[in-house]
């Protein structure tokens, strides 16, 4: 047997146990480390991994360390991913609360006793960060930043009035997919839409490039889509990154169809919800929006419609009321030529009356003076003067049918005028009548909203209530 000296293995790990107990007792600190090697196990609660150092540039391992967390420092793992969205696993980099121990079996090892959310949070919006710098640097002809707003040739864009052929980029199985199709097929308006999917993953990072191959797809179906909506349910942080990357940003920002973001995280905004034209937070969200914008254009003709109804009725009312002044300027002008022309005839046929009279008075003289030329020279005279008198007589009867067909053809002619502007001829050539309370009204200083009236047409009368009164200035027309 060996002479050499030796103690057992549990007394040399005891005496590193007790060293380490004396040298860490009662002190913690706080460390900067990545995880690597991460497990957990359920049932029990635990969790192990490795904490490692690794050089800045060549990422060689400088220091490494088994680490365990349970009980309060499992809890703290928890809150930790409740509060950043961020899953505890391999490969992230985090600040966290240790204490050293040593175990004769297990070896060396430190406890995770807290961890800090802040920093982890404060690096993941430094990476997004970093790449929004990028995408400024690299892409300004479709990409510059005013105020907090991030300007995309994307989000500039107009949106069509109505949008109806959809694009729809997500995960077959995703639950906020299936959530957009229902609240937009079951929209309140009964607005159809053709929605075309193109099916693709949507979480993890090294699936940006699946997704960019969506949106060349979609722009080289050559169809008219009014826009592009990518969506997918709710999930940890580190299931968003894909949205931070630089591909997606890129790719959204220069995309000519308007994109609408309906990703699903309620916390914070992605990169590619600042290059699209509308983020939404959720798929549901993505849908109202839609709709919102379809029933927003409806309204609008709807509010359009009334406004030409409105627009209308002044239009005619203007009318009408320069009707009814045209009507009642003809109809006294019609009453004024009537008088005169009225006059004119007593006149010229009292005129005629004396005339003739004045003229057979003359001629009767005349025969009374010749009566005794006629009693010397009986035939000769008798026979002159029989021509003389047949000569008068002819030229009076034709002096009498010229002028009165003359004045014939004058009252015939103002018959026809007459008859022309009659209320009934008006009607015809397609104007009408307002009678309101059984009288013929030229203005409506009398009609007020409510107020029944007939409206009198060539061939049917018409009962209506006024629903508005407009004042107008003038009658010229219709202030448009």
């Amino acid at each position: 047997m060996s002479a050499t000296p030796y103690i057992k293995l549990s007394d040399l790990s005891a005496r590193i146990q007790q060293a380490i107990a004396s040298a860490f007792a009662g002190q913690s600190y706080w460390v900067v480390a990545d995880v690597t090697n991460y497990s957990f196990y359920q049932q029990r609660g635990y969790h192990y991994f490795d904490l490692v150092e690794k050089q800045d540039h060549a990422g060689d391992i400088i220091a490494k360390v088994a680490a365990v967390a349970w009980g309060t420092g499992a809890n703290k793992i928890k809150d930790f991913e409740r509060i950043t969205g961020q899953l505890f696993k391999n490969g992230i980099n985090v600040l966290v609360k240790v204490a050293v121990n040593y175990h004769q079996v297990y070896g060396l090892q430190i406890t995770l006793l807290d961890i800090d959310a802040n920093f982890t949070i404060g690096l993941l919006e430094q990476q997004k960060q970093e790449i929004l710098n990028r995408l400024l640097a690299e892409n300004p002809d479709f990409i510059t930043r005013v105020g907090d707003r991030y300007l995309t040739r994307n989000n500039q864009l107009p949106l069509k009035p109505v949008l109806q052929q959809i694009a729809v980029v997500t995960s077959s199985n995703s639950a906020g997919y299936q959530d957009f199709i229902h609240t937009l097929h079951n929209n309140r308006f009964g607005y159809r839409f053709v929605v075309d999917n193109y099916f693709t993953v949507v979480q993890g990072e090294v699936n940006a490039e699946q997704v960019q191959q969506r949106f060349i797809d979609i722009f080289n179906s050559g169809k008219p889509y009014d826009a592009v909506v990518l969506i997918r349910g709710g999930g940890a942080q580190t299931d968003f990154l894909i949205f931070d990357t630089y591909r997606l940003g890129r790719t959204v920002a220069r995309f000519p169809i308007p994109v609408i973001t309906g990703i699903g995280h309620q916390k914070n905004e992605t990169i590619v919800d600042m290059m699209a034209h509308t983020p939404t937070k959720t798929p549901t969200k993505a849908a109202e929006y839609i709709i919102a914008h379809n029933k927003a254009f409806e309204d609008g003709m709807v509010a359009m419609q009334q406004l030409i109804l409105i627009r209308s009725q002044q239009l005619f009312s203007a009318h009408f009321q320069a009707l009814s002044a045209i009507h009642t300027r003809i109809v006294n002008t019609s009453r004024d030529m009537l008088s005169t022309q009225k006059d004119v005839l007593a006149y010229y046929n009292q005129r005629m009356i004396n005339t003739a009279r004045e003229v057979l008075s003359n001629r009767q003289r005349a025969l009374i003076g010749l009566s005794g030329q006629l009693l010397s020279r009986p035939q000769i005279l008798v026979a002159n003067k029989r021509n003389e008198l047949s000569n008068q007589v002819a030229n009076i009867r034709s002096f009498s049918r010229n002028y009165f067909q003359h004045k014939r053809m004058g009252i015939e002619h103002h018959d026809t005028v007459f008859k022309l502007v009659s209320p009934a001829n008006i009607l015809k050539r397609g104007f009408a009548l307002v009678y309101h309370k059984g009288h013929i009204t030229t203005n409506a200083v009398n009609i007020e909203p409510g107020s029944d009236i007939s409206i009198l047409l060539s061939d049917t009368a018409l009962n209506a209530t006024v629903t508005a009164k407009n004042k107008r200035n003038g009658t010229a027309g219709p202030d448009i």
